[in-house]
């Protein structure tokens, strides 16, 4: 992923529709993997080689021939990862109306990764108080926030991470109740047995691969998993088979992928549900940050292996 100098317009094309921004936060996320790859049928398209990929963002306008939008918004949605981008269209582009809380926070638990978290949990899941929710990759930028969402709910939490530092935030930040680290035991099915004896309701899988298989095994009778990611798959040649799959008949579990532009309808209501719990304190949110578009590469790829605590997230310029 080479650096490149170039040079552009700052005023939007006379009589177009684009908008002109200047990019602030850029969001590092998984799925951004899959996009370095050409792939039939997908959701989104690969990325142009020798041209700026793209991802979510907050930015700046500083011109628009788009009536909605105007010189000195605030935006969070789809961006590229230069200074300065374009935007030909504005579908996924949201106007940010609060600005008493940080900034960044848009391209994380007010944007993207928040609503992933709301509407997987909430809409795909729909939990009941009491009951228990296990999340993989729980300490990353969605996974914070289900486990926040599914204790104020009451419900008994654990997540996994890969580190002692990550598992340690879980249960003393985020209010897990508990958490273990997947790469010190040698039998997933074993740990899951011995935090959930009477099984799980509620899985929110972010990883795939043997963490899936040994989760369908400790599902309860009509559990809920909602597939939101599968992160460990993504940078193999060949992805990991599953074969515990009979456990969705046996058990009557209801597996379900999802993707949040699908649901972003719903926008408003999580901002209503959110906001008022960020101020009171009652959900707190993490980020790793790195400091330049310089540092760009080296926080996405740092994704895979890990070394993000909390939500990644590269500043570009603060104003």
């Amino acid at each position: 992923m080479p650096l490149k100098t170039s040079t552009i317009c700052l005023k939007a094309p006379e009589g177009s529709n684009a908008i002109l921004v200047k990019n602030l936060y850029l969001s590092c996320d998984p799925y951004m993997r899959t996009r370095m790859r050409k792939m039939e049928g997908s959701y989104v398209d690969s990325f142009t080689p020798g041209s700026p990929i793209s991802g979510y963002g907050v930015a700046k306008v500083l011109d628009s021939g788009n009536p909605n939008f105007k010189k000195g918004d605030l935006v969070w949605g789809v961006t590229g990862w230069e200074e300065y981008s374009l935007l030909t269209t504005a579908n996924a582009l949201f106007k940010i109306q609060n600005k008493d809380v940080p900034l960044s926070y848009y391209a994380g638990i007010l944007g993207m990764a928040g609503m992933t978290a709301y509407v997987g949990f909430y809409e795909i899941c729909s939990p009941k108080k009491g009951e228990t929710v296990f999340i993989s990759a729980a300490s990353g930028a969605v996974g914070q926030l289900v486990g926040q969402f599914a204790k104020l709910l009451g419900c008994y939490v654990v997540g996994s991470a890969g580190t002692k530092q990550k598992v340690d935030l879980l249960k003393n930040k985020f209010g897990f109740d508990e958490a273990f680290n997947y790469k010190e035991e040698r039998d997933l099915d074993a740990a899951l047995k011995r935090y959930f004896p009477n099984g799980i309701d509620i899985y929110f899988e972010n990883v795939g691969g043997r963490m899936l298989d040994a989760v369908l095994l400790n599902m309860r009778l009509h559990g809920r998993i909602a597939v939101c990611g599968m992160i460990s798959q993504y940078n193999l040649d060949q992805p990991e088979g599953v074969h515990n799959l009979f456990c969705l008949i046996s058990k009557r579990v209801r597996m379900e992928g999802f993707l949040v532009f699908d649901h972003y309808h719903l926008y408003p209501k999580f901002l209503d549900m959110i906001l008022p719990q960020i101020k009171e304190g009652n959900i707190v949110y993490v980020e790793d940050i790195a400091e330049g578009l310089e540092s760009g590469p080296a926080a996405l790829v740092g994704l895979f292996s890990g070394r993000n605590v909390g939500k990644q997230v590269v500043v570009v310029a603060r104003d």
